[in-house]
């Protein structure tokens, strides 16, 4: 699966350590916060949907808890303390998760052993749950990733559209790539031009040749590729809007 995405975009590296980060936000970088945010969307999805044991979409009622509980962890980390942002927030997040689905009478077959506080962890603890941690996540991170390709899978066939329809159309060049990705944002931000994709189920070619400094010639050659990431762009696909960014920031 990891293959096929690589082979469509292009993974972006992040260069920012996220304890660096963290502290730049508690001295009042509040861009800053919203881009660390944004960047690990996919950790609070995957993070909330090990609580729900199901698959969880940003538009749910679950994965805004977690991404309050994230915003809190944030605020309330400290290094000194010796566990890691990351297993810190984990810890929070499952919390704040759980406490939301006590209150919606719904946690009757939901069970996890949380009773051992971030302040009461040892160092030697932390590392040892981080290790194990760390397999757990690789899982369950690859899991997600195959529902949701799998979803993406299943709204491209009624576009008439497959996988490897995108492999085989998708832009060789990276300059390429990026106009496509551009055109495909300016087509989902205009309302009128994302009704008409859905609708009709094709392109809107003249209209959007009108919305984008891109030539006619090079969006109906990239079209399927276009149209692949204006269906990303419109759904709660968190791990393919990943690479997708990695592509526009390189």
């Amino acid at each position: 699966m990891r293959l096929m995405l690589s082979l469509l975009f292009m993974k972006h590296k992040k260069k920012r350590t996220l304890e660096d980060s963290v502290r730049l936000i508690q001295n009042g970088d509040k861009f800053l916060l919203n881009e660390i945010i944004d960047s690990y969307k996919p950790f609070i999805a995957r993070t909330v949907s090990s609580v729900c044991k199901r698959y969880i979409y940003e538009s749910d009622d679950e994965f805004s808890i977690g991404l309050i509980a994230f915003n809190e962890a944030i605020e309330k980390y400290s290094p000194e303390r010796g566990s890691s942002l990351l297993s810190f927030s984990e810890v929070l997040i499952k919390r704040r998760v759980i406490d939301y689905i006590r209150k919606q009478s719904k946690n009757q077959h939901i069970s996890l052993d949380l009773t051992s506080s971030y302040e009461e962890e040892s160092p030697g603890t932390v590392i040892v749950n981080e290790l194990s941690l760390d397999e757990y996540h690789k899982k369950t991170d690859e899991q997600l990733r195959k529902e949701e390709i799998f979803h993406f899978q299943t709204l491209l066939k009624t576009f008439d559209l497959s996988f490897s329809d995108l492999v085989e159309n998708s832009p060789k060049h990276q300059d390429a790539r990026k106009n496509a990705i551009t055109a495909a944002k300016m087509l989902v931000e205009n309302e009128e031009l994302k009704e008409s994709l859905f609708e009709k189920k094709r392109l809107p070619i003249k209209q959007l040749e009108r919305k984008v400094n891109v030539s006619r010639k090079t969006i109906e050659r990239n079209r399927k590729y276009i149209i692949a990431i204006a269906l990303i762009l419109s759904s709660d696909y968190v791990y393919m809007k990943e690479y997708i960014k990695g592509v526009l920031e390189e």
